[in-house]
């Protein structure tokens, strides 16, 4: 049985340790926008058909529009992020790969399953969380000379002037996308890879046909296809991200970094602040390689109450 790997959620052992049921919680563990773009209405075909060729294309071709990418990158969306994270390593040349943490573990829990070799030389392969979870840190262009270079923009949907999608342009380069976060549909399982049309091709024939669901196609869509929601969600995220900093500074955090949709800070003892936290139905999230770190997200906008009573 493989290692159970560290991560927000979990909100059943929270409830096991802590009681209540999960109403109860205010689970800000996780970044995920907890304003979701609304579920439009969708055919009936959605959901008993084998998605076609049409839905891909459609789907494909507003996210080229939404996130500009280059002409001559190719994409390929998959069951999330993650799918794709699991599968890349199977598709680039193996070496050694460079993963500056801390950041998200998934990305080397996958190359090591693989057989490569992580270190600190990242002229093979270099995989960047942009910006990363959880400090916030950005990249730059002239942070990639890899011969192969993953991008994971997971989050940077918040701050599109600082996506680096015409870097997607390079041979040897991939940008991950996730709809899990920025549109808060993170069970819809939804994610892109877009990039050398080589390494697409391979992840292509990985992932096999039919890779997307009936319904994550036809939401996909409808929501790529509204940049104003997507221009409003940006707006509230900045305006609740200043309440909350506001809201953790005065209560003695100090803020160490972090995006619109999580923010990381540092305390004296972040296992006791979650404790204390969890009392009150508050989930939270912490690092074993970090103890004096802990990131919260974002309450929806009806929720407020209760985490400044708990904080």
């Amino acid at each position: 049985m493989s290692e159970k790997r560290d991560h927000g959620g979990g909100l059943d052992a929270a409830i096991a340790s802590f009681g209540g049921k999960r109403a109860d919680w205010l689970d800000l563990s996780t970044g995920i926008n907890p304003v979701p773009y609304p579920i439009p209405n969708m055919p009936q075909d959605a959901w008993t058909a084998l998605p076609d060729e049409a839905s891909f294309a459609r789907l494909y071709a507003l996210a080229r529009s939404f996130w500009n990418v280059p002409e001559n990158a190719a994409i390929i969306g998959a069951t999330g992020a993650s799918a794709i994270i699991a599968a890349l390593p199977r598709v680039i040349p193996h070496g050694a790969v460079c993963i500056p943490g801390p950041t998200y573990n998934e990305h080397g829990a996958a190359f090591a399953a693989s057989g490569w070799r992580l270190g600190q030389d990242p002229s093979h392969a270099l995989i960047a969380v942009h910006p990363n979870n959880p400090d916030g840190h950005i990249w730059t262009v002239r942070d990639f000379e890899a011969a192969y270079t993953v991008i994971d923009e997971s989050f940077c949907d918040v701050m599109p002037d600082k996506s680096l999608i015409h870097l997607a342009a390079r041979p040897g380069v991939v940008v991950l996308k996730s709809f899990g976060k920025f549109w808060g549909l993170a069970g819809l399982r939804l994610g892109f890879a877009i990039g050398d049309p080589q390494i697409i091709a391979k992840l292509t024939d990985l992932l096999g046909p039919w890779q997307i669901s009936g319904p994550a196609l036809s939401i996909g869509a409808e929501a790529l296809a509204d940049p104003a929601w997507a221009d409003e969600t940006r707006a509230r995220l900045a305006t609740d991200t200043m309440r909350l900093d506001q809201l953790a500074t005065r209560n003695g955090a100090e803020l160490v970094g972090g995006t619109t949709l999580f923010r990381l800070y540092k305390v004296k003892d972040a296992q006791a602040v979650q404790d204390r936290l969890a009392q009150h139905h508050v989930w939270s999230r912490v690092f074993p390689y970090a103890p004096e770190w802990i990131r919260l997200g974002l309450p929806a906008p009806d929720r407020w109450a209760q985490l400044e009573s708990a904080l």
